[in-house]
């Protein structure tokens, strides 16, 4: 069984209606971290309001934001999962009464301790460890070290540096999710939809 996929970085509104009409896409990420060059801009916000999900699921991503910011940018989408790149606490992710995924940044080892401190999580999103970056690397970890936590009862989203040449790859960890960000763009922040399309025929 293939996972499910999720392709961040939303902020076009012509290829975020594109991405919305294709079948295999079940979640779509909008970034709000104004140090993001894929950050939402308040007028792609207003323009979202037209949108129809249907069966796919937004997924709102912030990086240590306080508590107004978080209420007020997801009030944008109807229903949707919050995803925390920052150093939240269960407690706090879990507050807003949201589904919500904790993103785990990974270096040599994955710290079973670490995912069993969110236990409200829906989900972990594991990603690479760079200094100075929460996230949006484009670089992958070794993801062999997925296998050390397959035995525990979470969703699992394998995000960073996942591309077209490196899917399958991927895809045979076998994770609950693969998220694609930078790895569907022609440049930084610019989404293909040719690329997408050329990943989302090995799903």
């Amino acid at each position: 069984m293939k996972p499910l996929l999720k392709i961040c970085g939303m902020n076009n509104i012509e290829i975020l209606n594109e991405l919305l009409s294709i079948d295999k896409i079940n979640f779509l990420g909008f970034i709000f971290y104004k140090n993001s060059i894929r950050n939402v801009s308040e007028e792609f916000l207003k323009q979202i309001k037209a949108c129809n999900f249907e069966n796919k699921r937004p997924v709102c991503v912030y990086v240590d934001s306080n508590r107004n910011f978080i209420e007020e940018t997801s009030l944008y989408f109807k229903d949707p999962i919050l995803q925390f790149h920052g150093n939240e606490t269960n407690q706090f992710c879990n507050s807003f009464k949201k589904e919500f995924w904790k993103v785990l940044r990974i270096k040599n080892a994955i710290n079973i301790e670490d995912i069993n401190n969110f236990q409200d999580a829906s989900g972990i999103l594991l990603e690479n460890f760079e200094e100075g970056k929460p996230g949006g690397t484009g670089i992958p970890f070794d993801w062999g070290l997925v296998n050390s936590v397959k035995h525990l009862d979470m969703k699992f989203i394998l995000s960073g540096g996942i591309n077209c040449k490196n899917v399958d790859n991927a895809i045979n960890i076998k994770p609950w999710c693969v998220d694609i960000n930078s790895g569907v763009e022609s440049s930084p922040g610019i989404k293909s939809l040719d690329l997408v399309k050329e990943v989302i025929e090995k799903f």
